[in-house]
């Protein structure tokens, strides 16, 4: 009678396919998740950007955080462009985009942020829109909630 000491080769490579398709199964829903992160960190990012523009505009009696189109917010490029947002009771600290890394604010509009990539040095864009300050974050398409290296 003979005692078996071990698996076959077959049994391992059994369990070596079955691991790998559970890999590929998962590795992408991870990778989706980290993307997916970024796109609810700058769509926030945005919400609390516009949400302190109007509590300024309020507490100013509706005047913007601005002096003239070439200073955003107030103060020119003190505090990276966010001025006295930042500076004031607004914002705690110069948001930060994290598809680009950057806090700095510049002028721009809507098609210059969308088409910003990871390495522009630029994380904030800004417009005047009638009687308001729009701003867009570099490479995030806020209608399409897509970054500008996603495939649509």
């Amino acid at each position: 009678m003979r005692c078996r000491g071990g698996f076959t080769l077959v049994e391992i490579l059994i369990v070596v396919v079955i691991l790998g398709i559970l890999a590929a199964i998962v590795v992408p829903q991870m990778s989706s998740a980290s993307t997916q992160a970024v796109h609810a960190h700058l769509g926030r990012n945005l919400q609390q950007i516009d949400s302190q523009i109007e509590i300024y505009r309020a507490n100013n009696s509706g005047a913007l955080p601005t002096v003239d189109g070439t200073a955003p917010m107030g103060a020119g490029l003190t505090n990276n462009g966010w001025g006295i947002l930042v500076s004031g009771e607004y914002l705690q600290s110069e948001p930060r985009n994290f598809y680009t890394t950057s806090t700095i604010l510049a002028a721009g509009n809507e098609a210059t942020a969308i088409a910003a990539t990871g390495t522009d040095i630029n994380g904030w864009y800004f417009e005047f829109v009638g009687n308001g300050i729009r701003v867009y974050a570099a490479g995030y398409d806020r209608t399409n909630d897509s970054l500008s290296n996603e495939v649509p």
